[in-house]
């Protein structure tokens, strides 16, 4: 779909890859609403977008939501379309990520990352897809991960979450396209965010010896990416050439990529307690 023009509704939009692609989308002419949960952050987003924009009087405007909680994800919906008109285009940015071993998660970590990442993205589609069948048009982003289509070691929360996310976007793919509406859904590996920083606070040893076998990118590669991705009514986006290379390689090798995790988890694994999972001392 044409991006110039389009009412783009952002969730995660005041941070990280959320606000980068907002900003993208502002200087490619459309209106953009943000979502997020914090109104202070969405206030200094609103102002990086409206200045991102070429005209003045492209829409630019936030709601306050937990995209976990479906009537709030609803009621955000619909503030957008009184301020700035019905959502044509929908980017699903809002995610959380906690890694650690399996055994020593709590269960609640699980729950967090299927409602914020999995749940979140169903209910604002839920909420976009019928005006957007009546209007026979429209385009839904959403965003997965590089654990999203491999299985990470120190990710059983988190991957399942984005293999949920990716799964969605296969069937919501097939259902919308006679409808006349587009799906894409991203791949992004490790990007430069204040999640990043957050989640490495936790990452197991194993983890950040795949982790470091791989670049980061900017939020700006990934939006610029999600972006052209629209504009070419791709399904897949894979952000940058690694991102591309593993999907295919994965795709390619199928469970014959597990050797190769397993040989990168094995070079960090002296470096822990193999009775416990803990780095040894």
């Amino acid at each position: 779909m044409k991006v110039r023009g389009a009412v783009a509704l952002v969730t995660g939009g005041s941070s990280g890859i959320g606000l980068a692609t907002a900003r993208h989308l502002a200087a490619a002419g459309a209106h953009v609403w943000l979502v997020a949960r914090d109104e202070g952050r969405l206030q200094a987003a609103q102002a990086q977008v409206e200045a991102a924009r070429p005209d003045a009087d492209q829409r630019v405007g936030y709601s306050v939501a937990d995209v976990a909680d479906a009537e709030a994800a609803s009621a955000a919906v619909a503030q957008a379309a009184e301020q700035i008109g019905p959502p044509t285009l929908l980017v699903n940015c809002a995610g959380v990520a906690h890694p650690g071993y399996f055994q020593e998660l709590d269960l609640a970590i699980f729950r967090w990352m299927m409602d914020v990442n999995y749940f979140g993205t169903v209910y604002m589609a839920k909420a976009v897809v019928p005006g957007m069948i009546a209007r026979r048009s429209g385009h839904i982003v959403n965003l997965s991960s590089a654990a999203g289509f491999l299985g990470v070691f120190g990710y059983t929360a988190y991957g399942a979450s984005k293999y949920a996310v990716r799964g969605f976007s296969e069937v919501l793919r097939a259902e919308m396209k006679p409808h006349g509406i587009g799906v894409s859904v991203v791949f992004p590996p490790d990007v430069d965010t204040p999640q990043l920083a957050y989640e490495n606070q936790f990452k197991p040893p194993e983890t950040r010896a795949i982790a470091g076998a791989g670049s980061v990118l900017s939020p700006d590669q990934v939006a610029a990416a999600i972006v052209s991705g629209v504009e070419r009514n791709r399904f897949a986006i894979l952000p940058g050439l690694e991102a591309k290379l593993t999907y295919r390689l994965a795709g390619i090798l199928g469970g014959w990529v597990h050797p190769l995790l397993d040989y990168l988890v094995a070079r960090a694994r002296p470096q822990t307690d193999p009775s416990s999972g803990r780095q040894s001392p």
